[in-house]
């Protein structure tokens, strides 16, 4: 499995904790930043890295920021992306098994790495459970398309 990681300053700190534990478990990890407590915009990191999973040249995107509303937003204005701001392990499932989620939003501010840790495990190690799902999934395409 490979993930595109990135955060904000506000997000930082909980960035690198997750960057650690993916690493610990064998999983490749690109990191697009940012890499300092400078202030960053959200925006220009959630780009890069919605890009690179659109691209396919990675599996799923991690995002945080302060609360990882700000991330989720910009990254949800991306053709494609179905990002998710998640604090416990039962929506971050759920996003993976009924919404399809590609990108996962958290909240350096707003939680602890042991949290974030057992949220990662719950969307990176569900399946997108199609059947009923897919046609919900059809009609969001359809709201990105034209609005309706």
């Amino acid at each position: 499995m490979k993930i595109a990681l990135g955060s904000d300053h506000g997000g930082l700190s909980l960035k690198d904790e997750i960057k650690g534990y993916l690493n610990s478990k064998n999983i490749e990890v690109y990191d697009y930043g940012t890499f300092t407590e400078d202030a960053v915009d959200y925006p220009d990191i959630a780009k890069p890295v919605c890009e690179s999973v659109l691209a396919k040249q990675f599996d799923f995107g991690i995002l945080v920021c302060g609360t990882g509303i700000g991330i989720s937003i910009a990254a949800n204005k991306i053709k494609g992306i179905r990002a998710a701001c998640c604090s416990d392990g039962y929506t971050a499932k759920l996003t993976r098994s009924h919404n399809d989620a590609n990108i996962l939003c958290l909240g350096g501010r707003v939680i602890g790495p042991g949290l974030a840790f057992m949220i990662v495990d719950a969307f990176l190690g569900e399946q997108f459970e199609g059947g009923r799902h897919s046609l919900r999934i059809e009609k969001i395409n359809r709201l990105e398309e034209n609005g309706r």
